[in-house]
């Protein structure tokens, strides 16, 4: 209670800014980040590490084109599918919980799928390793949320996140090769094992547990839903990019459209969604998602494309092509974390353009290579490529948590 009513200010309150920041995280934290780019790592390495092995198990299990296919896509197609369903089911079950039972699922399926004896069984496990790697990423960047308050802190944090991300989409075929150049096509599949362990290990010591109170009860119905329009959408337009526009695959996106807006009703309807669809009114959070799903669909494609040039075209072996791919990676290190840096004197929007015409830039690069253009030219574009689309993928993430 202040009593003097005099002159003298020195006794007058003031608000204290300093106990209205939020709490910073300290070294604890930190190493807690460490331990999630684990998890973060290995699912981004899963999504290409096959690009390289795949002739090697082909000619172990012999399986037909289709189910070359299925083996390279039924993972992103899972991981998709069971995204929308994980997000919600972490804030009921835990977020570490989440986070401890999807790493131990994944490190079992890596098992069984590096000794898989037929091409269905490796398709399976492949599914399955989707599912669980689908509890991976929400639990991650949820608790990297709890655990950074600050925001400066928290871009700094979710930029280290993105780089472990980006990391191993792009070395996963360096990885690969470099596996394939000692070991049998399996190989890439044990990595996972050891590195779950290690996180079901620190996991408990190092990162928190948080859990809604007010979530309710997971609805059954539109897992099912999302699911049921997640999955066919996908999977037509990869048929529609991959043999043209023909009746099945157009079907296929008409029949998962429909259903989507069937999911969206009900997600309306319910006092408890799955989905809150009012974010999406949002133009900053719907452009950011956007944008984010544009950036890792290219940069997707692009990885793959570029590991079959380096073999397919130029004749590299494995190991070979794996090394040719590391400037990709350093270009996307660069990329991502000088982004938070620079936004401390240019506006977010305006790095993110400057990256995407670093980005075009590298993208017209790429279109001039033919079978004589050699290694300079694509990999110079690529590199380009990854810078400009960094700052992109780290700010809109930040945007969006």
């Amino acid at each position: 209670m202040m009593t003097n009513t005099g002159n003298d200010q020195s006794n007058i309150e003031t608000p204290d800014m300093t106990t209205n920041a939020p709490p910073r995280a300290g070294w604890k934290e930190w190493i807690g980040l460490a331990v999630l780019g684990l998890p973060t790592l290995l699912l981004s390495l899963d999504f290409t590490m096959l690009h390289l092995a795949l002739p090697h198990l082909a000619a172990d299990l012999n399986p037909s084109s289709t189910q070359q296919l299925w083996i390279l896509d039924i993972y992103g197609f899972m991981i998709a599918g069971f995204l929308v369903t994980m997000g919600p089911l972490s804030d009921r079950l835990g977020r570490r919980r989440l986070l401890m039972i999807g790493a131990s699922a994944f490190g079992a399926i890596s098992l069984l799928a590096a000794f898989s004896i037929s091409a269905e069984m490796l398709i399976v496990t492949r599914a399955l390793l989707g599912i669980a790697g689908a509890t991976l990423m929400p639990s991650t960047i949820a608790l990297i949320s709890n655990m950074f308050k600050d925001p400066k802190q928290r871009t700094m944090a979710i930029s280290l996140w993105m780089v472990c991300f980006a990391a191993g989409g792009v070395l996963g075929p360096v990885v690969g090769g470099v596996l394939l150049n000692f070991f049998w096509w399996g190989s890439v599949f044990l990595l996972g094992v050891p590195v779950m362990v290690l996180l079901l290990l620190t996991a408990p010591l190092l990162l928190p547990e948080y859990r809604n109170p007010q979530a309710g009860r997971l609805d059954l119905i539109s897992v099912a839903l999302s699911l049921g329009a997640i999955l066919p959408v996908i999977y037509g337009v990869k048929e529609i990019a991959r043999n043209g526009w023909q009746v099945s695959p157009v079907f296929t996106v008409v029949a998962g459209a429909a259903i989507g807006w069937i999911f969206m009703r009900r997600q309306n309807r319910l006092g408890d969604p799955l989905v809150d669809l009012e974010l999406f009114k949002n133009r900053t959070f719907s452009g950011a998602l956007g944008m984010l799903l544009l950036g890792m669909i290219t940069i997707s494609g692009f990885v793959l494309l570029f590991a079959q040039y380096l073999q397919l075209v130029e004749g590299l072996a494995s190991f070979q092509a794996s090394l040719w791919m590391i400037p990709y990676a350093v270009g996307s290190f660069i990329g991502i974390m000088v982004a938070p840096i620079t936004t401390r004197w240019i506006p977010p929007s305006y790095v993110i353009s400057i990256g995407l015409v670093i980005a075009s830039a590298g993208f017209m690069m790429i279109t001039q290579v033919d079978v004589t253009s050699g290694l300079t030219i694509p990999v110079i574009g690529s590199v380009l490529l990854t810078i400009g689309i960094g700052p992109m993928q780290v700010l809109t993430m930040d945007i969006i948590i």
